[in-house]
């Protein structure tokens, strides 16, 4: 590999080890900035996997896979930007659905319609659950820290084995456990690590909860509403 590569590979390696340790410690004071940005790349990759599992085709590997993913990105950050409620059941509800495939994916089990139905389902019993239990705060530290420490684990196996984005995406829980068990050891750690830190610091923090939408409409109305003479 020639020396540019690497100082790219390491810098781009780097980057990501730090937004990974930044979202498992601080996700949840962040994750009013990391709405728009947690709800693109959660959509890209659940519209990716979509179209994997109904269609047979590759994670990103084809045209439709990177336009159903880019849109449905598009319409998660949107909808995570707007509504204060679907930004958290999105967060439960992912988790939910990485957990599905994960375990089957521990059995060598391929991204098929099956699973995807039952990760759906899922993820939609994590995100109705947590709004419904008031259990948002919880939701959100949970899903940040899992999801750092799987960045920080993602970018090693990156760094330092011959997996790639891809077989990352599409084999990583399997990837882990076969690769050696320090992997799996690390990302326990980190993500158990996160959800302390960040329940002991935000014991007395609560995000202020929103509906975009309703304060652009009022303020659209409030601005139609003609003045009296």
């Amino acid at each position: 590999m020639e020396g540019g590569s690497v100082l790219g590979t390491l810098l781009a390696g780097g980057l990501l080890l730090f937004l990974g340790s930044l979202i498992a410690f601080a996700g949840y004071r962040l994750f009013i900035v990391l709405l728009p940005i947690y709800g693109f790349f959660i959509g890209l990759s659940f519209g990716a996997h979509s179209v994997q599992a109904l269609f047979g085709d590759g994670f990103l590997s084809t045209t439709t896979s990177w336009v159903v993913g880019f849109f449905a990105g598009l319409v998660f950050a949107l909808l995570s930007y707007l509504f204060w409620a679907f930004a958290v059941a999105l967060a439960a509800g992912s988790l939910g659905y990485a957990l599905v495939a994960s375990f089957f994916g521990l059995f060598g089990a391929d991204l098929n319609a099956l699973v995807w139905v039952v990760g759906v389902a899922v993820g939609l019993i994590f995100g109705i659950a947590a709004l419904v239990l008031n259990v948002q705060k919880a939701a959100v530290i949970i899903a940040t820290s899992l999801l750092g420490a799987w960045a920080i684990v993602g970018t090693f196996l990156f760094l330092f084995t011959s997996a790639t984005p891809q077989s990352i995406a599409e084999d990583g829980a399997k990837m882990v456990l076969d690769d050696h068990p320090l992997w799996f050891i690390i990302f326990a750690v980190v993500a158990a690590a996160g959800m302390v830190f960040q329940f002991r610091i935000n014991s007395s923090y609560e995000i202020e909860r929103y509906n975009r939408w309703e304060i652009e409409a009022a303020g659209v109305r409030a601005t139609e509403r003609p003045t009296s003479a």
